[in-house]
């Protein structure tokens, strides 16, 4: 037991000076030999090293496979650069300057132009001059670019049966809203709009919104429909088939606001009218249409509705913020005439209402005879001129007798045609009679209507 106790502890020496072998002395050297692989000449044996965990790292990483082991495609060898001529890479600085070259060209040049001044200057100035060529331009699309399309698509395309010439005007501008009302969101159809129009010698106005306004159209447009044998939009009928009456009994029959959902009538009457027009052909521009307390052939009542859907568009444009433009020249042209020519009848009116000038009455020619005159000049888009006969709507213009010279924008004349300018703030040139101008000016407003 003695013996046991003697070695329970780790790492002491036993009191017998024997060593393990069982030999007897005085104690030997163990440390080994010069020449074994522990001795002095010898390498010394490894420390012994800590455990390793598995959590841990490796202390000495282990080698990297090469690429040729893992089965990958190789890298492409770098290309060897090109060795062009002088003249060479002169040549090729032009198309250098319009990043027209290959990847090696371009690294040839480049090279190139560390190494030659007059190339380098060569280069800068070709650099400059592409600059020139490719001005920054706004990343935003032109709001005009659905129009023009449309506008090229139709000219260049012509439809198997075409529309008659005096409806291309309302098929343009019914397009041109539509396009705008694609655009719009479901909020902005609930944007207030004021519609504004003469009454007598003063303006008035009515609020609705935008969709209220795309209601007005299509009650309105309803007048054209009916003659051609469509359906009538309107369900209850109004009081007088006058466009102002058509329009408030919609809107009083509506259960609701107007809301988007008015944009589909709309659009489908539109096309439905341009559909049977061009079916019809030109013959049926003799049509009459009824507005209640006047008539127009079909022909000048298509036109009317052109007219009306683009400054309603313009309403609802300036209502939700949204750029427009004014008709094609060629459109504009027959809107503007087709004022000019209701002009004498809208001065007869004012007469018999008491609005004229008291003048007026003195001058009243029989028809068919030469009477006083007033130039109407329109300048700018859709531009041209017209003789106004003053004094009876049956008497013939002439030039003999002209008393009064008034030259105004296209648009502006189509803005105050439609209430939306007042009489006495129209930008005009006026020369010759003050009282005919002033008659005339207001009979052209009150040509405007709800």
């Amino acid at each position: 037991m003695k013996g046991t106790e003697a070695h329970d502890g780790y790492g002491e020496q036993p009191d017998d000076p024997e060593d393990h072998n069982g030999g007897t002395g005085p104690h030997k050297d163990t440390s080994p030999p010069e020449n074994t692989p522990g001795g002095p000449s010898g390498p010394k044996p490894p420390e012994p090293s800590t455990p390793h965990t598995p959590d841990e790292p490796p202390r000495i990483p282990m080698p990297r496979s090469s690429v040729e082991d893992t089965g990958l495609p190789l890298p492409e060898p770098a290309p060897a650069p090109l060795f062009l001529e002088h003249r060479v890479l002169k040549a090729l600085l032009g198309a250098w300057a319009l990043a027209a070259c290959s990847p090696e060209e371009t690294a040839a040049v480049e090279d190139h132009l560390g190494t030659c001044g007059a190339c380098a200057d060569e280069a800068l100035r070709l650099r400059d001059a592409v600059g020139l060529l490719h001005p920054p331009e706004s990343l935003d699309l032109d709001p005009t670019l659905r129009t023009r399309v449309l506008e090229s698509c139709l000219g260049r395309r012509p439809p198997r049966i075409p529309v008659p010439e005096w409806a291309t005007a309302y098929d343009a501008e019914t397009a041109r809203l539509d396009a705008l009302l694609q655009d719009i969101g479901d909020s902005e159809w609930h944007a207030p709009v004021r519609l504004r129009w003469f009454e007598g010698d003063e303006q008035a106005s009515r609020r609705t919104t935008v969709a209220g306004v795309i209601a007005h159209l299509l009650t309105v447009d309803g007048l054209v429909a009916v003659t051609l044998g469509l359906d009538d939009p309107l369900e209850a009928p109004a009081d007088t088939p006058t466009p102002a009456d058509r329009t408030e009994a919609f809107w009083s029959t509506s259960h609701f606001p107007p809301t988007r959902s008015v944009r589909g009538p709309w659009r489908e009457q539109a096309h439905n009218l341009v559909r049977t027009v061009a079916f019809a052909g030109g013959g049926s521009g003799r049509l009459p249409v009824s507005y209640g307390a006047f008539e127009l052939p079909l022909r000048d009542a298509m036109l009317d509705r052109a007219f009306e859907t683009w400054v309603h568009a313009g309403d609802i444009a300036e209502a939700v913020d949204y750029p427009y433009e004014p008709p094609s020249p060629s459109h504009l042209h027959a809107m503007i005439d087709l004022g000019a020519r209701m002009l004498p009848t809208a001065l007869a009116a004012r007469r018999q209402a008491g609005l004229a000038t008291p003048g007026q009455t003195r001058h009243l020619v029989p028809a068919g005879t030469p009477g006083r005159s007033l130039r109407l000049e329109i300048e700018g888009l859709g531009g041209g001129e017209w003789l106004i006969p003053l004094d009876s709507p049956a008497a013939l213009p002439s030039p003999d007798h002209e008393v009064a010279h008034i030259a105004l924008d296209g648009v502006e004349f189509c803005q105050l045609a439609a209430g939306h300018v007042p009489p006495e703030e129209a930008a005009a040139g006026q020369v010759g009679d003050r009282e005919a101008i002033r008659d005339v000016l207001f009979a052209a407003a009150s040509l405007s209507r709800i």
